[in-house]
């Protein structure tokens, strides 16, 4: 049986990522991208899919585990009655490497004699295909299926049972062995061996000075940082593409049907991490990332997706991997995501407030985003009064959501700033006018049909009654002034009608009826919508009861300071893919806000 979502550690190289259990069991890795085809699943099935566990012979979880400062190499060790061992798991950074990814793993004597197991089960395409091993000449094992092959290497004996490769050693105090993994083409010759402890101390170093970069000072520094590793783990290197989280298909509801493939860079949730590493100093990410978009978006601006693959593909087929049971028998198990083929008008107000940061953070001007911004307010302006999607991905019919229309506004309102900023030409003026005039017929059409005068809040889509959390976001991006009475009202329904123990909810769900996303089953509370209702309490001058909900949120990362998509406050515990952007994109904002209200007084509006 897999471990609790919360119970996994993340490791990465800014192309993959693998989750590491308390047990010492890596459970997921995919190779040699976030979206390749895991080369161990067990996280959504058995170790028999696939995993690499490296930890005491008696078994056990870790007595203690921990990141090495700040950095995303993780230290677990093990108090037995015969010692005491320590585990280092890292992936030595993307551009520190000549070639592909390496997982490294040293263990290391403390104190005692400790016996110690490596088993290694290598299964690929997401735990269907046994590749065929062999032992080189050289003592090196390789495992072969079609394209990919995986080298591992050990400085001690290992063998073979099973389909499993182990290896047996006795460590006293001092002793050390290392065994590295390594993703190379199956069709050319074999990479180098990795010197582990030398990838140690350049992994250690290049994480360190990353971080001197952050200019975030305040209370709540630790948890802030560890979020800022957690999304430049999660940044596809090669590219600057962010995918919103490494795994796929666990569960938002344990038992259910809510499982996707998050291993994408989703315009939207890429947008919000990028505002949040430029309000933190952060500013060569943005600049890769603005790159990817103009070539993700090269030739077809018109059909923006809302996400893409990392390297900006276009086609992201759904399939069911029905070999898989799922995790905690969550299934179907996701692979690719239909998603991609949505109309999502929010994405369009997101892309360019994005852009519209970047310049305000000092990025140097670029022309063809300069025209990208305003191809994409020509769509929009276009197509702005069309049912959509919405923010949620709904599987259901479109609907006029007040979320969408209020980021079309946010769109036509950056690109008018833009324009005063950086006048184009003797047109600019008559353009001004022109988009002056969308922007408040938007305004007014949000106001008249998305908002309830008997309730005093604004409603899911136009017309309906049901509330939503992105309606949270009205203050923020600035469409009105947190003291306006329906934004209060809105934040104050909310907290009556969606949250539960405090944390709030996307949108109300039906149990097992198919509610309005088209969908049987619940979801947890999500955790971004909570960060905002902090935010929001902070903004209209409610700073306390804001920095309390920012405190219980706190206190739900796992030992490792890390987050999930959602907190099932039921089961009381974590739930949907792990670790999760959009958690912790909000969690760096709501800080910042909190900690210049508490500075200067409540903050009305991001920038």
């Amino acid at each position: 049986m897999t471990s609790r979502i919360e119970d996994y550690a993340l490791i990465g190289d800014m192309q993959t990522a693998a989750l590491v259990g308390r047990d010492g069991s890596m459970d997921w890795l995919c190779l040699p991208r976030f979206d390749s085809p895991a080369v161990f699943a067990g996280l959504l099935g058995s170790e028999e899919h696939g995993s690499w566990r490296v930890a005491p012979l008696s078994g056990g979880p870790a007595t203690r585990r921990r990141y090495r400062g700040d950095s995303l190499i993780l230290e677990s060790e093990w108090e037995t009655p015969r010692g005491t061992i320590r585990v280092i798991d890292f992936m030595p950074p993307a551009d520190a490497l000549v070639g592909a990814p390496v997982v490294v793993r040293i263990v290391e004597g403390v104190s005692g004699r400790v016996p110690v197991r490596s088993e290694l089960r290598m299964r690929f395409h997401y735990g269907k295909v046994v590749p065929w091993v062999r032992r080189e000449a050289d003592g090196r094992t390789v495992a072969v299926a079609g394209p990919d092959a995986v080298w591992f290497d050990s400085d001690t004996e290992t063998y073979g049972r099973g389909l499993t490769t182990y290896s047996d050693v006795t460590l006293g105090e001092g002793d050390r062995v290392t065994f590295t993994l390594t993703w190379h083409p199956s069709h050319v010759e074999g990479p180098l061996r990795t010197d582990a402890l030398a990838a140690l101390a350049d992994t250690e170093a290049f994480w360190t000075d990353w971080m001197t970069r952050c200019t975030y000072q305040g209370p709540w520094r630790e948890p802030v940082v560890r979020s800022l590793i957690t999304l430049k783990a999660l940044t596809y290197a090669p590219t600057g593409g962010i995918v919103a989280a490494p795994t796929t298909s666990l569960p938002e509801d344990v038992g259910g049907v809510r499982n996707w493939d998050y291993r994408y860079t989703w315009l939207r949730d890429a947008a919000m991490t990028l505002g949040a590493l430029l309000k933190t100093g952060f500013v060569d990410e943005a600049k890769a990332w603005r790159e990817w978009l103009l070539r993700a978006v090269a030739g077809d601006p018109e059909n923006l997706q809302i996400m893409y693959g990392v390297g900006g593909e276009r086609r992201l087929t759904e399939y069911e991997a029905t070999w898989l049971p799922g995790y905690e028998g969550s299934h179907p198990v996701r692979i690719g995501n239909a998603a991609a083929e949505q109309f999502q008008l929010d994405v369009y107000g997101e892309v360019i407030d994005a852009l519209h940061l970047g310049r305000q953070a000092g990025m140097e001007g670029n022309d063809h985003a300069h025209a990208l911004q305003l191809k994409l307010m020509d769509y929009m302006e276009q197509h702005w009064r069309d049912p959509d999607e919405g923010i949620w991905e709904v599987r259901g019919p479109r609907r006029h959501f007040v979320h969408s229309k209020v980021m079309a506004w946010v769109a036509v309102d950056r690109t008018i700033r833009m324009l005063v900023e950086e006048p184009m030409d003797s047109d600019t003026e008559k353009m001004l006018e022109h988009l002056k005039g969308v922007r408040e017929e938007i305004h007014r059409e949000v106001c008249a049909y998305g908002y309830d005068a008997e309730r005093n809040t604004f409603t899911q889509y136009y017309g309906s009654t049901e509330l939503d959390a992105s309606l949270l976001l009205i203050p923020q991006v600035g469409f009105l002034p947190p003291e306006d009475k329906r934004v209060i009202g809105t934040i104050e329904a909310i907290q009556r009608e969606l949250t539960e123990d405090g944390f709030v909810r996307r949108y109300p769900t039906n149990g097992t009826s198919v509610g309005l996303d088209g969908l049987p089953g619940d979801e947890g509370a999500f955790l971004a919508c909570s960060f905002w209702l902090a935010d929001d309490l902070a903004m209209i001058g409610r700073v306390e009861e804001a920095r309390e909900l920012f405190e219980r949120l706190l206190a739900l990362r796992n030992d490792l300071g890390l987050l999930a998509e959602e907190w099932d406050p039921r089961l009381q515990r974590q739930v949907g893919n792990f670790p999760q952007a959009f958690s912790h994109v909000p969690l760096i904002d709501t800080a910042l806000r909190l900690t210049a209200t508490l500075r200067t007084g409540p903050v009305v509006a991001a920038e």
